[in-house]
């Protein structure tokens, strides 16, 4: 993967020179030794191989345009996973393949099919070229999958960050993996066989979040009858994760900033210092900046968190990822044998990728949790999504209803569907129950 995406971002003027239909058409007559085939959304066959020929006595003729077996199927759920399949030959003879698969989408993100390899076991040759690790993790960073050219960016900061004993900032909304990137960062720090501790600091009152910190000694308040180590002592040598960190208390904040700048703190109720060697990764959904304009954080602390800060997209601003999230949760759940899902209903699949996703990756999972909870079948369809999902179709199919529009309503609306989709034109005509063709017609008429 990395040499393809090196090869298309060096050579874009050598590779404009081609047509995209030849330059495939060389590519597949290279192949014809190997096992490749074709087979669109629908699963029907539209490239059979030489090389699928020799293999399952299948001539291309006899199966091209038409229904692949079973054993040949490509779903979304199955994307480089390696599979042994039987398959009984037109001679008669059973034979044994490895068949790992590609599946593709199309400009919009949705399902179009996919691209399979097939190998004989018998040829022990051929095995070397089988992908050794799976296409999932190739887009997996630390457990954070994305395929998105924005976390990519993210990712190489985190591998920079981790080498070093600055403390880190993340920034990013709420369920957009902040917990993740601190743990990948204490994985890939020098730090990361010692502890790894988090807490949400909007979780606990001032007090109780006193105590958890910096611990407390026996007879410090009413009910303290033992000595209690804190987060900052536990953690010693390793990394402690504070989330929410917008939301710690005035006074805190200053027990906070001596940690960091003098290495030592005071239990409550202690009369001595204690050393610590604990290095910071703080989070917030806020503007550190902001708080400190509003008087509810400390500048002088602001700047000793931010001295590297992170931040992630939401969601929404990685549509790509959309889908790849979507199927490893699938994957998960399936793995607990109560339902499973190998393919997404269209129309499903085109909610999930128009959805704003305020409550990011979470809510994505929760998603997902919910489908399997109520649906039945191998199917994930429309009616399993959750209640808003039906209530944001409705109120774009009363506004497809309510056409014809004045010219400003229906140019408004096109712009507006075109920001919803991020400029994805064909996700935008859908919006507006509009053919592609319609909506470009209709850009050109009011200049959108």
């Amino acid at each position: 993967m990395k040499q393809t995406a090196l090869f298309f971002k060096n050579n874009p003027d050598w590779l404009a020179q081609f047509d995209s239909t030849s330059l495939l058409s060389k590519m597949l007559d290279l192949c014809d030794c190997a096992g490749i085939y074709i087979v669109d959304k629908d699963q029907q066959l539209i490239y059979w191989s030489l090389g699928a020929e020799k293999l399952s006595g299948l001539k291309c003729a006899n199966v091209i345009d038409k229904a692949c077996l079973q054993e040949y199927a490509i779903t979304e759920a199955g994307e480089n996973k390696e599979q042994l399949i039987k398959l009984t030959r037109v001679d008669g003879y059973k034979i044994e393949v490895k068949k790992v698969v590609q599946i593709l989408h199309d400009k919009a993100g949705f399902f179009a099919g996919g691209i399979g390899l097939l190998f004989s076991c018998s040829e022990q040759a051929s095995s070397t070229l089988l992908p050794k690790v799976p296409v999932e993790a190739k887009q997996s960073f630390q457990g954070i999958l994305s395929r998105s050219p924005a976390m990519q960016a993210v990712f190489q900061i985190i591998q920079n960050a981790a080498e070093t004993e600055v403390t880190v900032l993340v920034r990013g909304e709420s369920g957009s993996g902040k917990e993740l990137v601190a743990k990948a960062i204490h994985e890939l720090s020098a730090r990361h066989d010692a502890p790894f501790l988090a807490i949400n600091c909007a979780a606990l009152s001032s007090s109780l979040l006193d105590s958890e910190l910096f611990g407390h000694v026996r007879g410090a308040f009413t009910g303290a009858v033992k000595d209690h180590r804190g987060l900052f002592q536990r953690a010693h040598g390793g990394t402690l994760f504070l989330d929410e960190v917008a939301e710690l208390p005035l006074e805190l904040q200053a027990k906070l900033l001596r940690v960091i700048q003098e290495r030592n703190f005071i239990p409550v109720g202690g009369d001595r210092s204690i050393d610590v060697d604990v290095r910071i990764v703080a989070a917030t959904h806020r503007s550190l900046r902001e708080e400190v304009k509003n008087g509810h954080f400390r500048e002088d602390l602001m700047y000793r968190l931010r001295v590297v800060p992170i931040f992630i997209p939401p969601l929404r601003e990685r549509r790509e990822d959309i889908s790849l999230l979507i199927w490893h949760f699938i994957q998960q759940h399936n793995a607990a044998n109560f339902r499973k899902l190998e393919k997404i209903d269209p129309q499903a699949m085109r909610a999930l990728l128009d959805y704003a996703w305020p409550g990011n990756i979470r809510e994505l999972h929760n998603v997902v949790e919910y489908a399997f909870a109520v649906g039945r079948g191998t199917t994930l369809r429309w009616s399993e999504l959750p209640p808003e999902f039906r209530e944001s179709r409705t109120v774009e199919s009363q506004t497809v209803q309510n056409l014809p529009l004045s010219a400003e309503e229906e140019a408004a609306s096109i712009r507006q569907a075109l920001e919803r989709s991020h400029g994805k034109v064909t996700q935008a005509a859908l919006t507006l129950g509009m053919s592609r063709a319609t909506f470009w017609r209709k850009r050109k008429i009011y200049g959108v």
